[in-house]
């Protein structure tokens, strides 16, 4: 059995917080076609570069008080970069294609 498959048990709900705010920050949705995966990869690099940020921050803090400005600060940085700018796969297939954005 390796550490990855070891369930620790409950989590702390700051620490779930911020797991939920990292899930925000990287799932995002596929995009449509090839045309739109250089703007997919461009919000994706961004909003990876906060979560660096974010888990740099609360590891790095000795006392544990970050975590709790930390996981609202990544959640405005993500707001400032919306996955948006390109066709995402799963609007297109309800739209027949056709996706404003």
């Amino acid at each position: 059995m390796s550490t990855l498959d070891a369930n620790p048990g409950p989590l702390p709900e700051d620490v779930a917080d911020l797991l939920r705010a990292v899930l925000e920050a990287l799932r995002i949705p596929d995009p449509a076609t090839f045309g739109d995966t250089d703007r997919f990869r461009e919000v994706l690099d961004n909003r990876a570069m906060d979560v660096v940020v974010a888990i740099e921050g609360v590891l790095s803090d000795p006392t544990g008080w970050a975590i709790g400005w930390i996981t609202p600060y990544l959640r405005q940085q993500l707001a400032k970069n919306p996955p948006t700018g390109y066709r995402a796969a799963r609007e297109a297939e309800h739209d027949g294609g056709e996706v404003d954005q």
